[in-house]
């Protein structure tokens, strides 16, 4: 049979007034016949329901698509806040360490009040120009905070070494362990007399013991005072080694890692010219800084 155009026009026209009856027919049905409304929605639901689930599924699909998409971009971003929160631990528990190192360094050089000192103020190393022919360092204090050549360096663990040369700002420390440094030294227990001697190793040598000398290793050796550079009882390092005439000392103050020094002055001129060793005077400039 074939279809017209005003038979087309004709149910266009038709379609929508029957749907209008068909839906109040409903209504009145519903409202007349309760259950037998319920058991025509429910028939209608459970053919469409099929329907529904297979166009659901996609739907869902996508949706969890979508969500693990969202979720893998915000554990994205947040473990890149944790790498850099926890960058920033770090660097803190760095900062937190080298605080406590410094503290206690600080602690070190508040206790260390070397008898008979006419003057003495803490310094920090800014330089070191250890190398294969010179162990120095620089420190951040001069002539006008009261340092003079000659004046002792120490840590709260011993003897350093020695002011070799000032500048207004600055001065230079010459280490136990320099090829130039030759200190006046006994041993502790028996009070021989010796020389430690620098040769640019990490453990300077102890020569020029009296014949027999019996060294043992651990000793502990102490400045000896003689030639007017030290006074006697200062701190030095223990004996590491024993060969032969070969005799090393490892110093008590870690040489290697320097940071905060005292500068003392015992008031001696010694073997260096009196030109060269004026008689101490106040710091300026430092106030707190110097202790007398």
């Amino acid at each position: 049979m074939r279809i017209t155009a005003p038979m087309k026009a004709a149910a266009q026209r038709l379609t929508l007034p029957f749907f209008i009856f068909l839906s109040a027919l409903l209504i009145v049905f519903g409202k007349t016949d309760t259950f037998l409304y319920d058991g025509l929605r429910a028939a209608v639901t459970d053919r469409v329901a099929p329907v529904l689930q297979v166009m659901s599924q996609p739907i869902a699909a996508v949706t969890g698509a979508f969500q693990a998409v969202s979720d893998i971009v915000a554990a994205h971003r947040e473990n890149a806040e944790l790498r850099e929160e926890n960058a920033r631990l770090l660097q803190w528990q760095e900062v937190a360490r080298r605080l406590a190192a410094e503290n206690a360094e600080l602690r070190d050089l508040v206790k260390l009040v070397p008898e008979n000192a006419v003057h003495s103020i803490a310094a920090r190393v800014i330089a070191d120009s250890g190398g294969a022919f010179a162990r120095n360092v620089l420190i951040d204090v001069g002539e006008k905070d009261g340092v003079q050549r000659g004046q002792a360096a120490m840590t709260g663990e011993g003897l350093v070494g020695r002011v070799a040369e000032v500048g207004e700002r600055t001065a230079r420390v010459l280490l136990l362990t320099d090829l130039n440094s030759h200190i006046p030294v006994e041993l502790d227990e028996t009070h021989e007399r010796a020389i430690l001697d620098g040769d640019n190793s990490e453990e300077p040598r102890l020569i020029y013991l009296p014949p027999k000398t019996e060294v043992k290793v651990g000793a502990r050796i102490v400045t000896g005072g003689s030639g007017g550079v030290f006074p006697p009882g200062l701190p030095v390092g223990v004996v590491s080694s024993v060969s032969g005439n070969m005799i090393r000392v490892e110093p008590y103050a870690e040489l290697a890692r320097l940071e905060l020094l005292r500068i003392v002055d015992f008031g001696l001129s010694g073997v260096l010219p009196q030109s060269v060793v004026p008689a101490p005077r106040a710091a300026k400039g430092r106030s707190g800084a110097a202790a007398r």
